[in-house]
């Protein structure tokens, strides 16, 4: 395997012990000598030896391989297990991130998030993971946090900064693994209906598949970098969230995980082989690539398949219907492949915010815009919003109706489905506080709760170490670990917190007064049943 350093060790060693006699001359006694085995830390994987970094005090692992490069003939087919290395790799870097278009990143939106910042290049070789651990060869056996990146299914990677276990690994004693895995068209490209090689039939859910191989790679290797392989938590926000509620319905992936958490990406429904082989026909459309000759899609330049995509507008998500996922995630009934798995569902109380940036918005637009969107049942929405939040910006209450129709629906009917389903507990929460950034205009933003959830508050979007953005990463880190660790997410940081259930509807909200509330948002959640019921296309 290649080794992807630029510094030598022994060049860093050097300049490092410089750096520490340095300061050793100015604190007599503070620096002890440090080897170079300890500030390159070494693990043995089933494929080969991997060699990370400590900085004080946290070992980190990047660029682990889990698969096979996906390129070629490996393009639309289920991961494959890396080629066992001889050596040690350098697990210095980030690998690379799958294929994907660029994205705007000029909105004040960009510049409060962290996660969409992408080192590590990009192609085809992309079926990596990044460890972070507090130690390794010791049988720790801490609990693990997988985390699936946001960005639906099309963009984002784990490489992200935002996504960094650093914190989490140092402050909660968890191991941190976030994961590369294919995306869009290059993951679920759903060929199977359009007469391609029997080869072809897991083309349009290859991208979950990935992740189900990152979990494998988890269950046979984490115990060495100080892991539990029977305490695993897989979680995501937005597009992770529905990347979570997939992998929840896969039944290659059942015993691979222990908990899991959905963050304001509540996904009931995933796409069928109708709508799924349309836009696989947009795409071949629009590369001139007949349906007899599929497989030249294996043989083109990715660049040429990614502008493809992008030309094609076409969608691309995972298809249900084979046996590698065979129904919706939660749709009719929680799936039955995860039912012994204890899960906590969550939204911020302006998800929507991110896609809206109409900031100037009047109370004379906000009416009309409500007026254009429910007709008959404008007045009644205004006013319950208006009379609830007197004082909020006409542009947070539009965020919070679309939230409440949107986002908030879903979750409280995945969490409905999974209390009914009754074998494991389900816990439910609304993140309220808002963030200060950018005068306070996002409101509690889609994504506020990524950096808790890794207990980074360094951010802008938790407050850059505020006293009250530092306090709220805090108590979520407190309870994200405990349900880690114990499948309870209780904390001395918070109050108990009850699982949900359809009568009491216990659901925790995270303000500077963290509460428990039963029945949150009732009022709201009602009303928007009896509009959407009346109302279907609402």
């Amino acid at each position: 395997m290649k080794n992807n350093v630029f510094l030598s060790r022994r060049a860093l060693l050097k300049s490092g012990t410089l750096a520490i006699a340095g300061t050793a001359a100015g604190f007599a006694g503070v620096a002890n000598a440090i080897t170079e085995a300890e500030m390159f830390p070494t693990v043995e994987t089933q494929y080969g030896k991997v060699r990370g970094v400590e900085w004080q005090g946290i070992k980190t692992f990047k660029g682990v391989r889990y698969g096979a490069s996906t390129a070629g003939k490996n393009r639309f087919m289920p991961p494959k297990p890396p080629a066992p290395w001889t050596g040690v790799f350098d697990a210095f870097d980030y690998g690379q991130i799958a294929p994907q278009a660029p994205t705007d990143r000029r909105s004040h939106y960009s510049g409060l998030i962290l996660w969409d910042r992408q080192p590590g290049g990009i192609g085809e070789d992309c079926l990596v993971l990044n460890v972070w651990t507090p130690s390794i060869n010791d049988n720790a056996k801490r609990a693990v946090l997988v985390v699936f990146h946001g960005g639906g299914f099309a963009s984002g990677s784990g490489n992200s900064i935002g996504f960094d276990g650093d914190q989490a690994a140092r402050y909660d004693d968890v191991v941190v693994v976030s994961v590369n895995h294919r995306l869009a068209a290059f993951g679920f490209l759903h060929l199977a209906d359009l007469g391609a090689p029997t080869e072809f039939k897991y083309a349009g859910v290859t991208g979950a598949l990935d992740m189900v191989a990152a979990l494998k790679w988890v269950n046979e290797n984490i115990e060495r970098f100080g892991g539990d392989a029977k305490r695993v938590m897989i979680f995501g926000q937005s597009g992770g969230g529905a990347k979570t509620s997939t992998v929840l319905a896969m039944p290659s992936a059942k015993g691979l995980f222990h908990r899991a958490g959905v963050q304001s990406g509540s996904s009931l429904r995933l796409a069928t082989p109708e709508a799924a082989t349309k836009s696989a026909e947009k795409l071949l459309q629009t590369l001139n690539i007949p349906k007899n000759r599929i497989a030249d899609l294996q043989k083109i330049p990715f660049t040429q398949l990614l502008a493809a995509q992008v030309t094609s507008s076409a969608g691309f998500s995972p298809v249900v219907g084979s046996d590698a996922l065979p129904h919706h995630p939660f749709d009719p009934i929680a799936p039955p492949e995860s039912a012994d798995v204890p899960i906590i569902i969550g939204t911020t109380l302006d998800d929507a915010a991110l896609s809206l940036t109409n900031f100037t918005l009047d109370e004379a637009g906000l009416k009309a815009q409500i007026q254009k969107q429910l007709g008959a049942n404008a007045d009644r929405v205004y006013k319950l919003y208006r009379d609830t939040y007197p004082k909020t910006s006409p542009y947070l209450i539009q965020a919070r109706i679309a939230t409440d129709r949107g986002f908030r629906r879903s979750a409280f009917k995945q969490a409905e489905l999974k209390a009914a389903q009754g074998t494991a507990p389900v816990y439910l929460y609304t993140w309220e506080w808002p963030v200060p950034a950018f005068d306070g205009k996002f409101g509690a933003v889609h994504g506020v709760d990524v950096g808790a959830a890794v207990h980074d508050f360094r951010g802008a979007i938790n407050g850059s170490g505020s006293k009250e953005g530092t306090l709220m990463v805090e108590r979520f880190a407190a309870v994200w670990a405990a349900f880690a660790k114990t499948g309870v997410p209780n904390s001395s940081l918070t109050p108990a917190w009850n699982a949900f259930d359809e009568k009491q509807r216990a659901t925790m909200v995270f303000d500077v007064n963290t509460r428990v509330v039963n029945d949150h948002r009732r009022e709201f959640r009602l009303l928007w049943d009896e509009i959407i019921a009346s109302t279907p296309s609402a």
